[in-house]
């Protein structure tokens, strides 16, 4: 696969960060709009009501400050996600919320825990450690642009606040490098030019046949085909700046 093909745009950038972002915000709406509370529906460790917390805590939030700080990371991640790695996004996503959140359930304190923000860590973890696993430059790259943008989230991988699910931000992190250890993703041939080949060889190189050993041009070197094989013939035409003396 060439990288043109494959680092191709698809309209699943746009649309999967856009239905994350809808879903989340959707939920909470609902929330005040009917003055209800569905933190019930959050992880809660080592009980078996609270296994229904793996799929519907991503989408529960407990105020508007904890929504929005998890909406543009979802929505950037999720983006680069699709684009860069988009024939295992779908499998990236899936395992990486069953998986964080049943690692929560199990490391867990006795309390609900709720947000997308384990989904961030799994997606954030992902992405920087597949990048540096393919040692592709492009997804190097990529790597290193979470690591700027993202380098904070390391912080909150530790019991800082007990408002915080550090053990949510911990489980998806550990998900993101068992994901990006374990899921395969076709990756594509770094582009070679000619002198990059094994079998290259500088003396057949027409352009290199123009420079001598010390790398002066040749202005006489002749092209490699003959006058009469020459399918045209460029010619120079350039006029004599006169002096003013000369003129005169």
């Amino acid at each position: 696969m060439s990288e043109d093909t494959y680092f191709r745009f698809s309209n699943k950038v746009l649309l999967v960060p856009m239905i994350a972002v809808l879903l989340i915000w959707t939920v909470f709406w609902v929330e005040i709009r009917y003055q209800v509370n569905l933190n019930q529906y959050g992880i809660y460790p080592r009980s078996l009501t609270g296994l229904r917390g793996v799929l519907f805590s991503p989408f529960l939030h407990g105020s508007v400050e904890h929504l929005y700080n998890n909406t543009l990371p979802i929505a950037i991640l999720s983006a680069s996600l699709v684009y860069f790695y988009r024939s295992i996004s779908f499998r990236v996503l899936f395992w990486g919320v069953l998986i964080s959140g049943l690692l929560t359930w199990v490391i867990g304190r006795p309390s609900y825990h709720i947000g997308a923000s384990g989904v961030i860590y799994v997606l954030a973890s992902f992405i920087f450690f597949k990048g540096i696993f393919t040692k592709h430059y492009r997804l190097v790259a990529l790597s290193l642009m979470v690591v700027f943008i993202y380098g904070g989230l390391l912080w909150f991988l530790f019991p800082l606040q007990e408002d915080i699910s550090w053990e949510g931000h911990l489980s998806g992190f550990i998900t993101g490098l068992f994901l990006a250890l374990f899921v395969k993703a076709k990756i594509p041939a770094v582009k070679k030019y000619a002198w990059e080949l094994e079998d290259y060889d500088e003396e057949k190189d027409e352009f290199l046949q123009h420079f001598d050993e010390n790398g002066n041009f040749i202005e006489s070197k002749e092209s490699p085909l003959d006058s009469e094989e020459r399918p045209f013939k460029i010619r120079y035409h350039f006029k004599e700046n006169k002096t003013k003396d000369q003129q005169e």
